[in-house]
């Protein structure tokens, strides 16, 4: 979105524009048709490219990179690693079909390449300079020593996992370290308008169901909560991002209210949504 504020790019650009062709070809073939050259950053944001997760999605053994990351396997796996697993799984539909969404890390990845390419930064270094400084924050970097130990081990059920290799390879799908502190300090400036623009937030917020209770918009998420998540019919709407190992960054436009954090924990993503609407009980009690 910064990108797009200084007119380096339009959001209905295809990514064939920015990256080699070499990178995309064969990478989304749906139905015998390639659609690789026709992807664009609104869909990479939105995901409605239909590709697969590298990540999540199963591989020729029938296991993902997260069934092995849970199990204790940590490994290292490049760029052309992801692109390579992605290639070879089926895309769920063809891109910017109506109504369809897919949350991919394929997507993310991507779209780290496309900032690296029209900036001649690395990910990290556009990281620092566009947000990370700029905040002021000092407990918040992108992972890229595994011997760093400072962070804490996610954990599945009860068992601690060591994953630095697996951390060092997500880069910009989920490679941040950062406090809760500083998560609310980045979650408070993205929805203000200290970022980019807050006239895009509108366009952002263009939802497409993706797993109940998500909806995916352009660059972040909806909770859409159920009568069995939220029986009290207390949650208003939330709008920002929920991540794999129970991190949550949100905002609701309605109480004015945000709410971070993480329950560390994979094998339970609902226990970080049952921890956020305890908090915002808590929060409306406060108030």
């Amino acid at each position: 979105m910064q990108l797009r504020a200084e007119g380096a790019l339009e959001l209905d650009d295809p990514i064939a524009t920015y990256l080699d062709s070499s990178l995309l070809q064969g990478l989304h073939v749906y139905e015998g048709q390639e659609y690789s050259y026709d992807l664009t950053i609104r869909q990479l944001l939105a995901h409605t490219t239909g590709l697969p997760d590298y990540f999540e999605g199963e591989g020729s053994n029938g296991r993902s990179l997260k069934d092995e990351m849970v199990s204790g396997h940590d490994r290292f796996f490049s760029f052309a690693d992801i692109l390579a697993r992605t290639r070879a799984m089926t895309p769920h539909f063809a891109p910017g079909t109506p109504g369809k969404a897919h949350y991919s890390d394929t997507n993310y990845q991507l779209l780290g390449k496309v900032i690296e390419a029209l900036t001649g930064e690395s990910y990290a270094a556009n990281g620092k300079a566009r947000i990370i400084d700029p905040l002021g924050l000092t407990h918040t970097y992108l992972y890229q020593d595994s011997t760093d130990q400072k962070p804490y081990l996610f954990y599945a059920k009860s068992a601690p996992l060591h994953i630095p290799q697996s951390m060092v390879s997500f880069g910009p799908d989920g490679g941040i370290v950062s406090t809760s502190k500083e998560l609310l300090a980045f979650t408070r400036a993205f929805f203000t308008g200290q970022l980019f623009p807050t006239a895009y937030l509108a366009e952002m917020q263009s939802w497409n169901d993706l797993f109940t209770p998500m909806q995916a918009g352009v660059g972040v998420q909806r909770l859409n909560l159920p009568w069995y998540f939220d029986p009290t019919g207390i949650a208003p709407e939330l709008i920002g991002h929920v991540g794999l190992s129970g991190v949550v960054a949100y905002y609701s436009p309605e109480e004015d209210l945000f709410i971070v954090g993480t329950v560390n924990q994979l094998a339970h993503p609902e226990v970080a949504i049952q921890t956020l609407l305890k908090l915002i009980g808590v929060a409306r009690r406060a108030a």
